[in-house]
């Protein structure tokens, strides 16, 4: 068995340090222990795919989880596989870097380059961001939750709040952001994902000066534009200061089909409350490897799309999404599937007041249709709400009965760290049966 990676040390002010898991740092749950394997940018082969659907099954419980990041976590491990898990997901190519593997969280526009929307194709950004990080002993000092965000100009990944984001311009270039800093910079891009690279150094060295042992941009001191500026320009990268426009935020891809330029279709499904059984996911690398490009996509919103069947080739996108849907796919967007997320719950999790994943899906499966711009719904067993919309507005349903309370749940909207009383037409749009 590996040995367990270090913890880093808590920051000040925090009783713990970072103990996001990974796939070398396994982290202990009732249920067994829980592997999360990053993809940056949620992309991988349908033979990756294939690798980690065995995994699930031979060492884990037989299902796969999908993260808000785009990642994929197996549950149910016995604490003594880390060696084994390790040494097939390095043969696999899915662990370039045992340091940096925690660190490699990437989320991109999930849709860019098949839909024609978009200032750029932002793929190429992701595989080199990637092997930069991966090159970069410092980057191995990043949290677990540091988030880079690559958006194609649409507006879907600048919605996530990552911590250092860029985002593909019209006309060529890039606009990369930090944290919530009004203020930008403007680079070629070709320096791109190198100014992404070094705007996550420039986060280490600040919280390093100033004493703090933060995990993201958002908990260091303000005033830093400047000095991140003058780095880029130091560093041989050109970084001209613009001012980050406002810009409506895209919504996740929708259930279905998706025709892009030159009559190529690409498939959409969610998973049901994010989660797969090996069959499902095995289905789709099936699906990406027949009549895709043989790559899958692992969104933020626990969706998976699949690229690129040929050009003319409609009627078998069709014949594929029926495929999916009878396997339990979600690839209707008025499914009350879609938008709909759980928590691990009971009996996964010893902090949850309730089996969330059971009740969700007992109410889910008599719930009638949702309309077009539904907020999406989210069950929680406890008040962390693990899991949960990284961003905007959504309907909270916060299981509040411990043992011998006799259960029920609590519902509101939240946006941000706002709780508003949902109202009666909200509630009941998400969580009413027919």
């Amino acid at each position: 068995m590996l040995a367990a990676m270090p913890t880093p040390p808590p920051a000040p002010g925090r009783d713990r340090g970072d103990a996001c898991p990974g796939a070398l740092r396994l982290h202990a749950a009732d249920d067994g222990a829980l592997a999360r394997i990053r993809l940056p940018g949620g992309r991988l082969t349908s033979r990756q795919a294939h690798e980690i659907g065995t995994l699930a099954e031979e060492l884990g419980d037989g299902h796969l989880d999908l993260t808000s990041r785009g990642n994929v976590q197996l549950r149910g491990l016995a604490a003594t596989c880390g060696a084994a898990l390790g040494e097939r997901l390095r043969a696999a190519g899915l662990l370039p870097s045992d340091r940096h593997e925690r660190v490699r969280n990437v989320v991109v526009s999930p849709l860019s380059g098949l839909d024609g929307k978009g200032a750029a194709d932002v793929g190429s950004w992701a595989r080199e961001l990637d092997a930069l990080l991966c090159a970069e002993p410092a980057a191995a000092g990043l949290s677990g939750r540091f988030l880079f965000g690559l958006d194609d100009g649409r507006g879907d990944i600048t919605a996530l709040a990552p911590d250092v984001t860029l985002i593909a311009a019209e006309g060529g270039g890039a606009v990369l952001t930090y944290g919530a800093d009004e203020d930008a910079l403007r680079v070629p891009a070709g320096h791109a994902p190198r100014a992404a690279l070094l705007a996550a150094l420039h986060f280490l060295d600040t919280a390093r000066r100033h004493g703090v042992a933060a995990w993201r941009v958002r908990e260091l001191p303000e005033g830093e534009r400047p000095a991140l500026a003058g780095r880029l320009v130091a560093a041989g990268v050109p970084a001209t200061p613009v001012r980050r426009e406002p810009r409506p935020a895209a919504g996740p891809p929708v259930p279905g089909p998706v025709t892009g330029p030159e009559g190529r279709t690409a498939l959409c499904v969610d998973a049901p409350l994010g989660r797969l059984t090996v069959a499902q996911w095995r289905l789709l690398a099936r699906t990406a490897a027949e009549a895709g490009s043989g790559e899958l996509r692992v969104t933020p919103w626990r969706g998976i799309v699949v690229p690129g069947p040929d050009a003319g080739n409609a009627a078998d996108a069709g014949e594929r999404l029926a495929a999916l849907a009878a396997a339990g796919l979600v690839t209707d967007p008025a499914s009350p599937w879609h938008g709909a997320g759980a928590c691990a719950g009971r009996p996964g999790c010893a902090k949850s007041r309730a089996d969330v994943r059971a009740d969700a899906g007992a109410a889910l499966a008599g719930a009638r249709p949702v309309p077009a711009g539904a907020l999406p719904v989210y069950w929680s067993g406890c008040e962390r709400r693990c899991g949960r919309p990284g961003s905007g507005r959504w309907v909270d349903v916060l299981a509040t009965g411990g043992d011998g309370d006799g259960g029920g749940y609590r519902v509101t909207v939240r946006d941000g760290a706002r709780e508003i009383p949902a109202p009666a037409d909200v509630a009941a749009a998400r969580t009413t049966t027919t």
